[in-house]
């Protein structure tokens, strides 16, 4: 059907008895029929016409309607995809900016400065991305030497010192180049003393709880550290039973760490295992014979 260019409602029907249709009467004119009665046969057709006309241009008024109204909408919807996609990528610009720049989009509380004498530890960005992650860390970091360790490698945290890493679920995380690595001083929990265990132990309870973990595994790892130092191997003087149960600790504590993610999961670290802590004294046992014995063999000069 052709598209109507004009409101046909607005025409006004031609006076078929006038000169201009002269032709077109005479074309009806018969012996029964007059020209009057052919000039109404015209008039009659062009009603007709113009009527079917008039309900054409009216459903093609409603289709134009309708078809402006689903542009308008789809112009809408677009123009809010297109502003929200803005909005998205102005947000995640403004998140990676946010993680390049992480300290000056830190909130300040607002309070007096500080006592100059507060003297606040300053732990690892390596040891404190591990226990953000649930993962084994040395008690090291949390000794005195630890803490100075930390910081005197502090650096300030600007783009040249920040590095991308992947997170847990796979987004690019910005770190610290100094929490990438540990530290070249660090020490394994079976060589610290007996003080630098002493002073690790409260600091690293306070930073499990300060990084949300849960309140059953920090009450299971502080019951383990007091059952160790109330064991009687802690308070022995025997050097190898000394050896044995810092050892322990350390074996003990990456296992369960490790076993943590696993199917099976992990125990109650809090429970000393008896056989495991005798088989890793006699295994000390047997290491210090094993070097006394190598110690004491007489080389090829010695024999008269």
């Amino acid at each position: 059907m052709d598209r109507l260019h004009s409101d046909p409602s607005l025409l006004v029907c031609p006076d078929f008895m006038s000169e201009p249709y002269r032709i077109s009467r005479a074309s009806l004119v018969t012996p029964t029929n007059t020209k009057a009665q052919a000039a109404e046969t015209l008039r009659v057709v062009w009603v007709t016409t113009n009527n079917a006309l008039c309900a054409q241009w009216q459903q093609q008024v409603v289709e134009d309607g309708r078809i402006r109204a689903e542009r308008h909408r789809q112009a809408k919807e677009e123009t809010e995809r297109q502003q929200q996609a803005l909005r998205l990528e102005e947000e995640a610009t403004k998140a990676d900016e946010k993680k390049k720049n992480r300290s000056k989009h830190l909130i300040i509380p607002v309070h007096p400065r500080p006592d100059a004498t507060d003297d606040t530890a300053l732990v690892s960005d390596f040891a404190l991305r591990k226990i953000d992650k649930g993962q084994y860390v040395e008690l090291y970091y949390w000794t005195n030497i630890g803490l100075q360790d930390a910081h005197s490698s502090y650096q300030t945290r600007d783009d040249e010192g920040m590095v991308p890493t992947t997170g847990e679920d796979g987004s690019t995380v910005w770190v610290t180049a100094e929490g990438t690595k540990p530290s070249a001083s660090v020490i394994a929990d079976h060589n610290l003393s007996v003080v630098d265990f002493a002073q690790a132990i409260p600091r690293m309870i306070a930073a499990l709880e300060e990084h949300d973990w849960p309140n059953q595994h920090v009450t299971m790892l502080a019951h383990f550290w007091g059952a160790i130092t109330l064991h009687k191997y802690w308070n022995s003087t025997d050097y190898i039973a000394q050896r044995a149960i810092l050892i322990y600790q350390e074996e003990q504590r990456r296992a369960w760490h490790n076993a943590i993610p696993l199917a099976k999961g992990a125990w109650d670290i809090s429970i000393i295992d008896e056989a495991a802590l005798l088989c890793t004294f006699d295994h000390v046992f047997r290491d210090m014979r094993h070097r006394e014995l190598r110690d004491d063999r007489p080389v090829c000069g010695d024999f008269p």
